[in-house]
């Protein structure tokens, strides 16, 4: 048993220091001019205009007679074109509306390692108008079954594995997007497939391009549609899931200003990487400030407590460069970083809070193992009531100031009825980086901890109760 718990203690330590240098340094390979990104690291987080720049935007009206643009029209465009920048995990960005020249000013940072503006800045002024055709033609009122807005509650971009269905047709899998219908989208696309089966087809168009068209073998009930594309990558099917979340812009917007030039510009930082490579240096010199404190007064459960930390800080970096290559980068901006800050202020009190009890119960007479135990027992309490508060707070933070299809929207929605709609991608970030850092607080301070504290007290030379906060040669 002894002997199962120090491999435990080290198993648990070499996965955090693994973990934490694949979450700075992440893993890729180098091909000329080619980086093939396995793991990303902390130099693929998308960092905000105040830290690294951006992009600056008009966007105008096109193809529509401006002087039947009303001022709700504008609003509605703008909402859209904050939601689509959040479901892209853009958080820090700038939207106004101009209603006298009916005219949107967008500045957003650019993702890391991008360099295609035109392309972002296209793929926010598209209308991202979703229709069901039957047959392959292009949409008309004659031949629309279902239309985005009005059927779909949700899409959702995902990887199917290669399967054999039940009447033997082999699919060849990929990534894909997945609708879920309401209940009137669910009887039409029923009714409508029962009708096409098993000759007839129906196509999917977003706007004017038909992004899907399958041939209908057999009524599909259930409430959901499934839009592939051969050789479909994850970023194509999470940037149309996000399209279509963010609901239909009343007309498309163009950045084609009056003399026929393109209305973008670069916005420089506010802070820029210097201030931010000296606020990282401050950072690591106050970490290392404090693990030297902790391991003075605490000894081992102050090293410990030290290691559990850099797996904190780890899991709410990977949380925000994404990590795995199929997730997007979060954009990372001031108000983040002082999550990151507050979270880990947290963790660092959790620590102090099981090490002090752990002390006391040594000081109680307590043997070193029943020490432990009791000061974990007898701090969960305390650590659970403080770091839970802040849990609900970021979630209400996040469910609040976020995109309204998001988890954490669907989850306040019922305490936000009698507030509109906003997406405020500073406050978004504070809430996300907060919640974040919580979570892993928990798992690193209240069970990784413990752990390898019960490891490290069953290897002998270190089972001595003032390495633990005792009394010198008490056991």
């Amino acid at each position: 048993m002894k002997r199962a718990s120090r491999a435990q203690f080290f198993i648990l330590a070499v996965a955090i220091f693994a973990f934490a240098y694949l979450s700075f340094f992440g893993a890729s390979n180098h091909f000329g001019m080619r980086r093939d990104v396995f793991i990303k690291g902390a130099n693929d987080i998308t960092l905000g205009i105040d830290i690294r720049g951006g992009v600056e935007a008009v966007f105008t009206p096109a193809e529509v007679d401006l002087s039947t643009v009303t001022r709700e029209d504008m609003d509605a465009a703008r909402a859209v074109l904050e939601h689509r920048l959040m479901a892209a995990r853009i958080t820090d960005n700038e939207v106004f509306v101009d209603h006298d020249n009916r005219q949107i000013l967008v500045r957003f940072p650019l993702a890391a390692g991008e360099h295609d503006v035109l392309h972002a800045i296209d793929n926010l002024g598209e209308t991202a108008i979703l229709t069901f055709v039957e047959g392959s033609n292009r949409p008309t009122q004659e031949n629309v079954i279902l239309l985005g807005h009005e059927h779909v509650t949700r899409a959702s971009a995902q990887f199917r594995a290669p399967h054999t269905d039940a009447q033997g047709r082999h699919h060849p899998g990929g990534h894909v997007v997945v609708l879920n219908l309401n209940s009137q989208g669910a009887g039409l696309f029923e009714a409508a497939t029962r009708r096409l089966a098993p000759n007839g087809s129906i196509s999917i168009w977003m706007d004017d391009e038909m992004v899907s068209d399958a041939r209908v073998n057999e009524p599909i009930p259930g409430g959901e549609a499934t839009i592939s594309s051969p050789g479909a990558t994850q970023e194509w099917a999470q940037q149309l899931a996000n399209q279509i979340n963010s609901g239909a812009l009343p007309f498309r917007l163009s950045v084609d200003s009056p003399d026929g030039g393109m209305a973008v510009n670069i916005i420089d930082p506010t802070m820029g990487s210097a201030a931010l490579n000296t606020m990282l240096l401050a950072a690591l010199i106050g970490f290392i400030l404090l693990c030297i404190i902790m391991i003075l007064i605490y000894k081992i459960p102050g090293i410990i407590a030290c290691i559990a930390l850099i797996g904190q800080a780890a899991g709410i970096i990977a949380s925000v460069s994404g990590f795995v290559p199929t997730i997007d980068s979060f954009t990372l901006t001031i108000p983040g970083i002082a999550g990151i800050i507050l979270s880990i202020g947290m963790g660092v009190d959790a620590n102090v809070i099981t090490s002090e009890r752990i002390r006391e119960e040594l000081k109680a007479g307590r043997t070193i193992d029943g020490a432990i135990d009791a000061g974990f027992k007898s701090s969960w309490s305390a650590i659970f009531d403080g770091n839970i508060t802040v849990i609900i707070v970021s979630v209400i933070l996040m469910g609040a100031f976020g995109p309204p299809d998001g988890m954490a929207a669907s989850i306040v929605s019922p305490l936000m009825f009698m507030f509109s709609s906003t997406a405020t991608g500073f406050i978004y970030s504070f809430g996300y980086t907060l919640l974040w850092g919580v979570i892993m607080n928990f798992i690193m301070a209240v069970f990784a901890s413990r752990i390898m504290l019960r490891g490290v007290s069953k290897i002998k030379f270190l089972r001595k109760a003032h390495l633990y906060g005792g009394v010198k040669n008490a056991e």
